[in-house]
């Protein structure tokens, strides 16, 4: 197969020996930009498709050096969270002076050929493990082109290929970039488009269509984060679990309890955490007794 190994992504983290995304030991390089906008993601930095300044309060000594090279006067103690992001370029230049790390660029711009030199760091494990490499983002369908090649590039070598998304694409990237994957890890949040809508920002007439086009090239694990008021509910569960029935080649669902750790990183940027309300802690079990009583194995966590 011919591969372009000059082709070109944003990534914000390469992510070493997990163990939840697919089988054995896995390296999962995570892309930025994403369609959706969950109310309760853990990776907000992920969102936007271009690099982005993150700014930690707590690591800050008020030095005064970012104040001096800002090209825009971008930032000022007097900022709510610091950096004006009406102001700001993303050029980078304050991270280069700061003593202390508390200016992070997040994104960084690279081609499949570096990529698969990180990667290979990792390939005598996934050898070993029966791992491989896991696609996850943000949503990595969001760069077609470079999540193609890297995913060609992968199997090239010869290992498993795994890749995490929401579904929200369009058929013709489906049709060149699941060729190349072993496991679709895919979201369903919600069967009603209206709840689907209000709490991810888009509607999911798309990605349910596509899931069902996804399940039909390759192996598919249905994966729900279960969010309470959202989705938490047995009946709601059990529309979700009838759906996967009609996908092809799903035999397990995955129940991934809500929680919190991303909270933090909405200050980073300059933003508020969209889901304020305090959530109560869900009873997995009898969702979990729905999605088995349909068939299924289901997991809990990870």
């Amino acid at each position: 197969m011919k591969v372009d190994y000059e082709t070109e992504g944003v990534l914000f983290n390469i992510q070493r020996y997990s163990l939840h995304d697919g089988p054995g030991i896995r390296t999962i390089p995570f892309f930025k930009g994403c369609p959706l906008a969950c109310k309760w993601c853990c990776n907000p930095e992920s969102q936007r498709p271009g690099p982005e300044l993150l700014f930690k309060n707590r690591d800050c000594i008020r030095c005064g050096k970012c104040l001096s090279v800002c090209p825009t006067q971008a930032l000022s103690p007097d900022n709510p969270f610091f950096v004006d992001r009406t102001r700001c370029t993303q050029c980078g230049d304050c991270t280069q002076v700061c003593p202390t790390g508390a200016l992070e660029m997040k994104g960084k711009r690279m081609t499949v050929g570096q990529v698969m030199r990180e990667l290979q760091k990792e390939e005598n494990l996934f050898r070993r493990s029966g791992g491989g490499i896991t696609l996850s983002g943000g949503e990595p369908l969001a760069q077609p082109e470079f999540a193609r090649e890297l995913l060609k590039a992968c199997k090239a070598k010869g290992w498993h290929t795994a890749i995490e998304t929401t579904g929200f694409t369009s058929k013709e990237v489906i049709d060149e970039v699941f060729p190349w994957v072993d496991l679709a890890l895919t979201d369903i949040k919600a069967i009603h488009p209206t709840v689907h809508r209000e709490n991810t920002g888009v509607d999911n007439r798309r990605i349910l269509e596509n899931l069902l086009r996804i399940s039909f090239i390759t192996k598919t694990v249905v994966r729900v984060p279960v969010i309470p008021g959202v989705n938490d509910s047995p009946e709601e569960i059990r529309r979700i679990a009838e759906f996967a029935r009609l996908m092809m080649n799903v035999t397990e669902i995955h129940l991934l309890p809500y929680h919190n750790f991303g909270e933090n990183k909405y200050a980073l940027l300059g933003r508020d955490y969209p889901l304020r309300e305090s959530a109560a802690k869900v009873n997995i079990e009898p969702l979990k007794a729905v999605v088995e009583g349909l068939g299924f194995t289901c997991h809990t966590g990870g």
